[in-house]
This record gives C-alpha cells, structure tokens and sequence, in this order.
C-alpha cells in the first residue's frame, strides 16, 4: 500500500469532511449571457461549478502537500430556477472514498430552496505530476 493511502485512512478514520461555496447569482452566470434567446435564470454549468468548488475545499486540508483533488465525474439535477441577485449556497459532505478516490454529496440552495443536489467524484493527484503529463500529452499531439 503506497503511503498516501495509509495516511488517508487515518487522517478520514471517524472524519466529516464538509465545506460550502456561495455567490450571488450577476449575468454572467445566467442563460442569458450564453445565449440571447434563453431566460436571465443561474445556469447549470455555474451550478455544478460551484459545487465542484465546495467538493474542492472540503477535501483540501487533508491533501498532502504538493497534492490537490480534480474531479472525475459529476451526477447532478438542477431542480429549481434563481435568478440574477440571488443567493447561492453549494455544501460538499463526503460520503465516501477508496484510496484516492473521494465521493460526495452536493446540494445547492437559494434564497428559498434547495435548486440542485447529487454527486461529484474527485481523486488526488500530485500537481507536478499532472502538470508534467499535461505536458506531454501537448508535444504528443503535435
């Protein structure tokens, strides 16, 4: 078992990893701003954007120095409409994780209600390492 595992399964032994996100829904983040004939309501891109960011932050402080954790997957329903000025709050729980591969819950809420929940997958990678393949993945394409 390589050591990042093992220092993993203890750090998350009995731990709730939990963080939230939030920003005011401007124009930018609506239909609209992608498209003139779609109404001014918070796009579902910006919603998973923001949840993505929750998932981030919760899983953060346990990363080793030099590491991060990039998403994998996404299962998201957008389930309600807000509209420019409101208020958006995404939280992140772990729900669960496999070595370097964390699962959680997201949920993101307005003003009123909840307008979207479900599940966003993430993996630790060591950002010189993935920056490094990035790398060679260019100079293989051209």
């Amino acid at each position: 078992m390589d050591r990042h595992a093992e220092s993993y399964v203890l750090e998350f032994d009995g731990l709730f990893a939990r963080a939230t996100a939030e920003q005011t829904v401007e124009f930018k983040h609506t239909l609209t701003a992608h498209h003139s004939e779609l109404p001014p309501v918070y796009s579902t891109p910006d919603m998973i954007r923001l949840m993505e960011t929750a998932a981030f932050l919760a899983l953060q402080p346990y990363c080793n120095p030099g590491e991060i954790t990039v998403g994998t997957a996404i299962n998201i329903e957008h389930r309600a409409a807000s509209g420019v000025g409101a208020h958006i709050l995404a939280e992140a729980v772990l729900e669960s994780f496999d070595g370097r591969f964390y699962t959680l819950q997201v949920t993101a809420r307005d003003d009123v209600q909840e307008i979207g929940r479900g599940t966003v997958n993430r993996a630790t990678v060591s950002v010189s390492k993935f920056l490094d393949k990035m790398k060679a993945q260019l100079k293989t394409a051209r």
